[in-house]
């Protein structure tokens, strides 16, 4: 039985994830499709069980009323039958709708229904542009697509289960005081106006406050995940108080909402308890009053007085709820801010697979600028043939790694076209672009997963063979046999840790290389490819690297020009411009730019100049 329920819903849709709405109620229901039978269902379970609450209330009041004037030896005779179907009411049909209620909630929706925001959002901002990420914490993204899945679903879930069974309880509370004098129920009437009124103060004021705290806590979560990410930085300069003081400021400021949120909480119930005394107070005075006068029977005050106590009791159960709605509405709404962000880069709508015969490049008239006034990239023209490997050269910020980021399509060009064999990259699907290219860069990231994985992360179905042949090539076979977890797991099966933080520089590039080398993609892009391996390595692995880009259409962008001066032609970038292009001989002999690079470095290196 359970498993039936639990299995009435997907949590992994494999739709195509969509841009939720900006819009509020629309982004609850975008994030509730496939569940709301099964929301309905809980509403009407809510309604059922209302119901039949006031209608035992009501059957007890007027069995009390008839119990009043009969003769006890007569009364089984009387009553037997409404008793045995008040009594299987009470014992077997209300359980079995609660049950039914319970199945619903805690195994089909509880479970899933995050489960399922989760899984569609995770898979939406998987899609975000490279410069949403760049912009944002990891850990406050990540925390805005926890929290606000949770909070999706307490939203839907509050408003269908609390608001329906509230709204039919007082609704039947009501009738059934006026049943026995119209004047009972104006107690009931009065409580309710100004237990509305107390909700309407309270509640909104709950919803900022509390879009203000998930605001805060993602924020106080985002510099905490930093730190830790970044953790060999914060020792290497000694600034763990920094940090804590960096930290403290968005704890100060989330601190703040709670300090303001539990204000609202404390006079929320200081004024409850005031209404509810003075609704039973009420409604006990007056039903005495009218009973003495012969106005109401006394089973009125037996439903009346309970009525009173027990909306009293739901008072503050209600209160709590619609905070807690509120407080999740505020979540929902800092969520949207985050995830209901149209990404930058998306496949046209009739964008096929690359198909890339030769692996001929051509940049056509490209401009590219990141929002300034001034182009990074300024008309350039380029064509790079099949199988020929050229190398960038410039100082840093000549437009070099923003070329490379161009054709793997992080940013789309502003003017001009990119081709590949022909083919305009902004017609073909991203995922079949990047495939094509294989790129080893200086910042060399891994997965918090074993070395197996990172390797074959461009090509998860690679024999062990193929993989192995891919570590001798980035001369990685050696510390690769070494390396143990913390777990005593060994060789390609050792964890890296975060981002490869287990690793060396030198041994995540070659990692890095080693997963370039078995996804062998026919265009391939070197940033910086040997800048984290020592000479004796670089030396060993150099040979094995002309061998990886044979047959390959290559761009190699180094700043160690030693590493790039034998490939076919070299390409001299100066702010968003090609300036010069030969071969090394050719530059040398020209006496432009290039020469006197080669010249004034010392070690191999470019001097350093600012990032234009």
């Amino acid at each position: 039985m359970f498993r039936w329920f639990e299995t009435r819903v997907d949590p992994y849709p494999t739709d195509t994830p969509q841009m939720p709405p900006q819009r509020f109620w629309a982004f609850i229901l975008h994030y509730s499709r496939g569940l709301l039978p099964w929301i309905v269902l809980l509403g009407v379970v809510s309604a059922l069980t209302a119901l039949i609450e006031v209608a035992l209330v009501g059957y007890l009041g007027a069995l009390i009323d008839r119990m009043a004037g009969a003769e006890p030896n007569a009364f089984w005779q009387n009553e037997g039958r409404t008793l045995v179907l008040a009594g299987l009411v009470l014992v077997l049909i209300s359980p079995l709708i609660q049950a039914l209620g319970s199945l619903v909630m805690h195994q089909t929706l509880l479970g899933n229904y995050p489960q399922r925001i989760r899984w569609q959002a995770h898979r939406w901002m998987l899609g975000q542009s490279l410069s949403y990420f760049q912009d944002e914490f990891a850990g406050r993204v990540s925390t805005k697509v926890m929290q606000t899945a949770l909070a999706v679903r307490e939203v839907a879930m509050k408003i269908v289960d609390v608001l329906v069974y509230v709204l039919v309880y007082f609704s039947g509370a009501l009738i059934l005081a006026a049943s026995s004098d119209w004047r009972l129920a104006l107690p009931f009437l009065a409580w309710g106006i100004v237990y509305g009124l107390l909700l309407r103060w309270v509640v909104p004021k709950i919803g900022r406050v509390s879009e203000a705290q998930a605001h805060a806590r993602a924020a106080m979560t985002g510099r905490i995940v930093d730190a830790y990410t970044n953790i060999t930085t914060v020792k290497l300069f000694s600034h763990s108080s920094r940090e804590e003081a960096f930290a403290r400021e968005s704890m100060d400021e989330f601190l703040g909402t709670v300090h303001a949120q539990m204000r609202l909480s404390t006079i929320q119930n200081v004024s409850l308890a005031v209404l509810n005394a003075l609704l039973t107070a009420t409604v006990a005075s007056l039903g005495i009053f009218l009973w003495m006068r012969g106005a109401v029977p006394v089973g009125a005050l037996a439903i009346a007085v309970p009525l009173a106590l027990r909306m009293g009791n739901m008072s503050h159960w209600i209160m709590w709820e619609f905070a807690a709605l509120f407080e999740n509405v505020g979540t929902v709404r800092d969520g949207i801010s985050a995830l209901a962000v149209p990404r930058k880069v998306v496949d046209a709508p009739a964008a096929k697979p690359l198909v890339v015969h030769q692996g001929e490049v051509a940049f056509n008239h490209v401009g590219f600028d990141y929002g300034s006034t001034s182009g990074v990239i300024n008309d350039l023209n380029l064509v790079i043939k099949p199988g020929e490997r050229i190398g960038l050269v410039g100082r840093s910020g000549a437009g070099k790694s923003t070329l490379v980021n161009l054709l793997l399509r992080f940013h789309d060009v502003k003017s001009g076209q990119i081709l590949i064999d022909g083919q305009d990259i902004a017609t073909v699907t991203q995922d079949s672009l990047r495939a094509a290219i294989g790129v080893v860069t200086q910042d060399t990231s891994l997965l918090h997963r074993t070395i197996r994985d990172n390797i074959a992360y461009g090509r998860p179905d690679a024999s062990i063979e193929e993989i192995m042949a891919a570590v001798r090539l980035a001369e990685a076979e050696d510390f690769i046999t070494r390396l143990t977890d913390s777990k005593g797991r060994g060789g390609l099966d050792a964890q890296v840790g975060e981002r490869g933080v287990k690793l060396s520089g030198g041994q995540r590039q070659r990692i890095s290389i080693a997963r370039v080398a078995l996804k062998n993609a026919p265009i391939l892009v070197m940033d910086e490819a040997t800048s984290a391996l020592d000479s004796e390595v670089e030396a060993a692995i150099q040979e094995q690297l002309t061998g990886l880009m044979e047959g390959k259409t290559v761009i190699a962008i180094a700043h160690r020009l030693s590493t790039i001066a034998a490939m076919d032609r070299l390409i001299v970038m100066d702010k968003g411009q090609i300036v010069e292009e030969g071969t090394h001989a050719q530059l040398l002999e020209l006496g432009g730019i290039y020469a006197r690079l080669w010249a004034r470095q010392s070690g191999g290196f470019l001097p350093s100049d600012d990032e234009s």
